[in-house]
């Protein structure tokens, strides 16, 4: 019998109450509803393959048009595990993690897990937090951006029994798996991309600082280019806070203000550099004559500017799958457990480098 018809059958009937309709449904809600055993309820919810099919959709629909969902933490006793897998990221509010999380759950969509998320707002001691309560649930993997935990973060997650994946960043090393870009490789990369367009007067502009590490590493990775190529950073502008294009208009007037003769400024996101880009119009200044301009993550949002700010395209949704994917058990080489996966940054100079 197709689903369709069953579900049909089912609305057909007088809809099935409890007793008492403030408890919650049981298995023998669905049961009398169904009209078979609590026993084939049960393995039909537990997909136990000894049901044939015309029952189980029949256990289906009813359990549908009851409203019943079964209680997974009781299932979980017996196997120790729940079909849940914590991701812990810094920011909710973060554009760059929606990306991220997009890809997480798609490549989770058809595994029967299911993916619930915690933000640390870059903070060591909440981060240790969210790693405790995910794995008192006894998920079957985590996901967690960046490779810097406490040291009881780290025992936690080593000693959990399950697949941990460390995304985002591949400078440093994992507890299990780890899948991301080298930032030192983005900020060098970009660094030589500014040098090639013939700047030399270079300042730094950072939010989140010094907690975002991922940003921190680019930086070095930047510095260490210039210096190189005999410069440095003629100067930086540092801001504890979040991203937004207001902080990123605030910041770049500041540092413009201290050092007039700058003639790039690299931005540790694309959501201060926006900011930026929008003030040096205002201003009416020469873009990228006089001063060019380069973010960081690619962010599709910042598409409708008047123009394209030169970015790292940070490889965000690869990421998630992939990650997801050593969670889930798949695996080129049949291994599960300990990758290194390191994905390629790409400059994109949009309209804000000079091209040469």
């Amino acid at each position: 019998m197709p689903l369709t018809t069953a579900l049909q059958e089912a609305r057909a009937l007088p809809p099935y109450l409890p007793p008492d309709a403030h408890r919650p449904l049981t298995l023998r809600d669905v049961s009398e509803a169904s009209g078979v055993s609590e026993m084939t309820v049960s393995r039909v919810l537990r997909n136990r393959a000894d049901v044939s099919p015309a029952t189980r959709e029949k256990v289906l629909a009813a359990a549908k048009t009851l409203g019943y969902v079964p209680n997974k933490i009781a299932g979980a006793l017996a196997s120790q595990r729940v079909n849940l897998v914590g991701v812990v990221i810094p920011s909710l509010a973060n554009m760059v993690f929606p990306e991220v999380l997009r890809g997480i759950s798609e490549a989770l969509e058809d595994s029967g897990l299911q993916p619930v998320f915690g933000a640390t707002e870059y903070k060591a001691d909440r981060e240790e937090n969210v790693i405790y309560e995910m794995l008192s649930w006894r998920p079957s993997g985590m996901i967690v951006a960046g490779l810097e935990h406490s040291e009881a973060a780290r025992a936690m997650l080593a000693n959990s029994g399950i697949p941990i994946v460390e995304i985002m960043d591949i400078d440093g090393t994992p507890i299990d798996s780890m899948v991301g870009i080298s930032h030192r490789r983005a900020g060098r990369e970009m660094a030589e991309t500014i040098l090639a367009a013939g700047y030399r007067r270079i300042g730094f502009l950072g939010s989140k600082m010094p907690d975002d590490h991922r940003a921190r590493k680019r930086m070095e990775g930047f510095s260490e280019a210039l210096q190189q190529a005999g410069l440095e950073l003629a100067a930086t502008e540092h801001y504890a806070g979040g991203s937004s294009l207001a902080k990123g208009r605030e910041m770049t007037e500041a540092i413009l203000n201290r050092a007039p003769d700058l003639d790039f400024l690299y931005y540790s996101n694309d959501m201060i550099g926006a900011g930026g880009l929008l003030y040096c119009l205002d201003q009416g200044l020469d873009v990228p004559g006089k001063i060019g301009l380069a973010g960081f993550n690619g962010l599709e949002l910042l598409d409708g500017l008047r123009m394209r700010l030169a970015t790292t395209d940070a490889c965000r949704r690869e990421i998630g799958v992939r990650a997801a994917e050593i969670v889930i058990g798949i695996s080129d080489d049949g291994i599960i457990g300990g990758k290194r996966i390191e994905l390629a940054p790409r400059v994109e100079i949009g309209d804000t480098i000079r091209r040469v």
